[in-house]
């Protein structure tokens, strides 16, 4: 794959303030609209493609956090076969990730890190489990007081499934991994390995509901790193930091069919994250705010909508219909609210 970012020019405005936008109302039955409901049983909910055998959806969805800092990290395990990853501040001006493995199953993922904020959150969208190795003490609490306890999956509680592979340069607090089928027999084991109960969906489509804005580039500047996306192909390429971002033991470069930029409101909390006392942030994934999402080589505005804790995050157009995604697999940027370091080339 390419090991440079595809140079051009020339920026569209940025995401507006939520409070411009207009509430969403119920959307319309459009034709070819996969979703909201119902699905078919052949139909992943997650990324709207068929599955071989619909046994596959009868599985739990598992969310793992992996390392995004320091560069160093890169490259990551499994992040290909996600159907979902999530990126996000953690603290310090620095993003982490988290992934949604629902369809694919991957011998390895990582490295695996410890747990934020907004890990009560996305687990709950999905009705799924969660990995994870660390957090700040008054985390570890309230994960053992959540409702969700019984799906998280941590050494931190003495679970197996995790283990070290040092690698040169790397230091030990980025040497933990694990595999998503281990995973799933802890699951078993546990009697939790069930269908997911997702109170709602996305929709997806194969062509868009109207002709978007072309964007071809998009560009994010968080305060400690840099994200770029360049279309090519019907899939949207990432860069990390000016490098192509590759997937660990297949070196390919890791490719999304949506990329969805969200912007929630980020609140400092007095919550310590670090031994720099950088505070926890929540990332408020509730409620509603503005999105930019980008499928086919085209931009598309609108608000996301969340209004239950177990309910996904979906998305409207300022007449109040539903969003769709490229059938696919989608990569979430989660930005505050205000962003302004979001560049766009036609």
């Amino acid at each position: 794959p390419p090991t440079a970012i595809p140079t051009t020019a020339a920026a569209t405005p940025n995401l507006q303030d939520a409070a411009t936008l207009t509430p969403a109302t119920p959307t319309a039955t459009i034709i070819g609209m996969i979703g909201p409901e119902p699905f078919p049983e052949n139909i992943n909910p997650l990324t709207g493609l068929p599955v071989s055998d619909p046994a596959i959806l009868a599985r739990r969805p598992i969310v793992v956090k992996v390392s995004n800092a320091p560069p160093i990290v890169r490259p990551q395990a499994g992040l290909n076969r996600a159907d979902l990853v999530f990126e996000h501040y953690a603290e310090g001006g620095l993003t982490r990730f988290t992934a949604v493995f629902y369809t694919h199953d991957v011998s390895i993922v990582g490295s695996i890190r410890s747990a934020r904020l907004i890990d009560f959150e996305i687990p709950h969208m999905y009705d799924a489990a969660f990995a994870y190795s660390g957090s700040s003490g008054p985390l570890r609490v309230r994960f053992q007081e959540s409702d969700f306890f019984d799906r998280i999956i941590s050494p931190d509680f003495g679970h197996g499934g995790f283990y070290r592979m040092e690698e040169e340069g790397k230091s030990f607090v980025h040497s933990l991994y694990t595999d998503t089928y281990t995973l799933r027999e802890t699951l078993s084991e546990r009697g939790q390995e069930v269908p997911p109960t997702l109170a709602n969906h996305m929709a997806f489509r194969e062509e868009p509901l109207y002709p978007g804005e072309p964007a071809t580039r998009i560009e994010l500047w968080y305060t400690g790193t840099n994200a770029t996306w360049f279309y090519s192909n019907g899939r949207y390429l990432r860069w990390s930091d000016g490098e192509a971002h590759l997937e660990a033991y297949t070196g390919q470069q890791l490719t999304f069919k949506n990329v969805v930029v969200i912007a929630a409101n980020h609140v400092n909390t007095d919550i310590i994250e670090d031994t720099n006392n950088s505070p926890s942030i929540e990332i408020q994934l509730w409620g509603s705010g503005p999105v930019s999402i980008f499928r086919d080589g085209q931009r598309f505005d609108g608000t996301w909508q969340r209004n239950d804790p177990n309910h996904m995050l979906t998305f409207y157009d300022q007449d109040g219909n539903m969003l769709p995604l490229a059938p696919g697999n989608t990569f979430f940027q989660i930005v505050p609210l205000g962003f302004d370091r979001l560049t766009i080339t036609p």
